[in-house]
């Protein structure tokens, strides 16, 4: 989501060209900088505000990468809302609530501001500190398994629909997919509770009930009818789920794979349970 090329957060003789931006708040962050909403602010030097941030990320008049900090939370908001809906917004922030201008862009741009020189780090002068990078695609570790959990939470109905509930107790070969997680020649992964590492993860989540996890670790999000998507994070593992249906958990250990675990007994409490203490847009 792109803003329109007119957007430009300006400073007296020098201007940001708008590209896109992300909301920096304990319910919604990009999970790419951690498990957590404080342990994202950590990776780009931040204090955790309870209120969050919103991140702009655009070009200089050179080409250059820049991420604009600012504590307007509600502007950028409404801006990705209405670029969502297809809506040009003119994304300007008021100086007075720029925080922070950090060299490089931590998440991946697959677009570029017309008219100026191609996206490029800043020079060592002006960064003043090594430039953000989006994390190596390519390497699967914590990054690439919390975005595999952003994509099964985006793609829900597309995963969901591969699953047959019958089939948990018995596993296929994978095989893998264009962004990296493996499935098989129905969907994901089959795998049953007594799966060492879903016992883990399972464990931990139900820990969080009674012992509060960092802010974020648990996030509630919108589904269709009265559902809810829930997800979760912990130490090498990611887990997404649907309130009123099974739960997909991928773990750093086991590069790709998605594995689904059924509602039996115990997952629909486990889910209600996470949902009741979990982080909500407001």
């Amino acid at each position: 989501m792109a803003g329109t090329d007119e957007d430009a957060v300006a400073a007296e003789d020098d201007a940001l060209y708008v590209l896109t931006a992300v909301l920096l708040t304990p319910a919604k962050f990009p999970s790419v900088l951690g498990d957590d909403y404080p342990e994202a602010c950590a990776a780009l030097g931040l204090p955790p505000l309870a209120d969050g941030y919103g991140l702009v990320l655009g070009q200089d008049g050179d080409g250059a990468r820049w991420t604009v900090v600012v504590d307007d939370v509600s502007l950028v908001a409404v801006a990705i809302a209405s670029w969502d809906c297809g809506m040009e917004y003119d994304l300007s922030p008021d100086e007075r609530s720029v925080v922070a201008g950090l060299p490089g862009w931590p998440l991946a741009v697959a677009v570029a501001a017309p008219g100026v020189p191609a996206p490029h780090d800043p020079d060592a002068e002006a960064a003043e500190g090594p430039a953000l990078t989006p994390p190596d695609a390519t390497t699967w570790g914590p990054a690439q398994r919390r975005l595999g959990a952003d994509e099964i939470a985006l793609q829900w109905a597309t995963w969901r629909e591969q699953i047959d509930d019958a089939d948990f107790a018995a596993p296929k070969e994978p095989s893998a997919t264009s962004d990296g997680l493996a499935e098989t020649e129905e969907g994901a992964k089959g795998a049953p509770k007594g799966h060492s590492g879903v016992r883990r993860v399972l464990a931990e989540a139900r820990a969080y009930v009674d012992t509060p996890p960092p802010l974020g670790r648990v996030r509630s999000a919108f589904a269709s009818g009265d559902a809810r998507t829930l997800r979760a994070d912990g130490p090498g593992w990611s887990l997404v789920a649907r309130t009123d249906d099974i739960a997909f958990v991928l773990l750093d250990e086991e590069p790709g794979e998605v594995l689904p675990v059924g509602r039996g007994p115990e997952l629909p409490g486990l889910l209600e349970a996470l949902d009741k203490m979990a982080v909500r847009p407001s």
